[in-house]
């Protein structure tokens, strides 16, 4: 944004009047020498400059009398010390910037204006290529990952704490690895007994269903499905044939020279009075109480 600016009017004027005419504040006579009119009065020259001067808002000393003076928003100037705060080019007859009370040159508030980077703290230009996050910018080829080195640009990566990491590394120095694929698990992903999986990893050993989410049981760090735990690995009921699962009802079992009962499945065959946790005979592979056995 450029303002305008002008030079502060004088009056001189050397006095050939032949009555009493003197400076307003020492009485000096003013006849026959110059002198500046201010604010309504006549001032010689030394008490305008002592007294009536404005003070240079670059040089900090008084713009004489004879000085070509700049204003702008009640700050005065020397012509010679109004210039660039930053590269000090002259801008009297040139356009400016005004900003946080520094005079800059358009060049220099372009500067001024441009995001600086956070590695190489250099300006980044209107139109190249950055990186911003977080509140902070960096060029291109400024941003790189804490570890290897190389430049991230627009790629992906994963901040830490204040470093950021490259997808590749990243995945080498914080990611958990799955148990099964050995391969890092960078999204998702599911715990079970404090061990990291994949979720398409943690899969029935027969089927390949996914477990995560589901009922499944556990054989010997294998894993399988309800349904196929029941076809292919449960032990099959003595008594009713069924599979002993472990779910629900049936989850005590009984087991005897090789052959597994679902618990309410273990009774006389007989009376069918259960006989978990009592004495019972066995005959014909055929399960009695005592008393029903006696008759056979």
């Amino acid at each position: 944004m450029a303002f305008e600016r002008h030079s502060g009017p004088r009056s001189y004027a050397v006095g050939t009047m032949s009555e009493r005419f003197d400076c307003h504040y020492c009485r000096a006579a003013l006849q026959g020498k110059k002198y500046v009119e201010k604010d309504g009065h006549h001032c010689c020259v030394k008490c305008f400059e002592k007294i009536c001067a404005n003070t240079c808002a670059e040089c900090r000393k008084p713009i004489g009398a004879d000085a070509k003076e700049l204003h702008y928003k009640s700050r005065y100037w020397h012509d010679s010390c109004f210039r660039c705060a930053k590269c000090y080019h002259p801008l009297a007859n040139e356009q400016f910037v005004a900003k946080d009370n520094k005079i800059l040159c358009s060049k220099c508030s372009t500067k001024e204006d441009a995001l600086r980077c956070n590695a190489c703290h250099k300006h980044i230009l209107p139109g190249g290529k950055n990186v911003e996050y977080k509140g902070s910018a960096w060029h291109d080829e400024c941003f790189t990952c804490s570890n290897c080195k190389q430049a991230i640009g627009a790629g992906s990566f994963f901040p830490k704490g204040t470093d950021v990491f490259c997808v590749t590394c990243h995945e080498e120095k914080f990611a958990k690895h799955c148990v099964k694929c050995k391969n890092a698990i960078t999204t998702g992903g599911i715990t079970y007994q404090d061990q990291p999986w994949h979720g398409d990893c943690f899969v029935c050993e027969t089927c390949h269903k996914k477990l995560a989410g589901q009922r499944f049981t556990a054989v010997e760090d294998q894993y399988y499905c309800v349904d196929c735990y029941k076809s292919f690995v449960a032990k099959k009921c003595a008594g009713c044939k069924n599979p002993i699962t472990g779910f629900g009802k049936g989850s005590n079992v009984v087991n005897y020279e090789g052959h597994s009962w679902h618990e309410y499945c273990f009774t006389c065959k007989k009376c069918s009075l259960s006989l978990a946790n009592k004495r019972f005979v066995r005959h014909d592979d055929l399960i009695y109480c005592p008393d029903c056995a006696k008759k056979l």
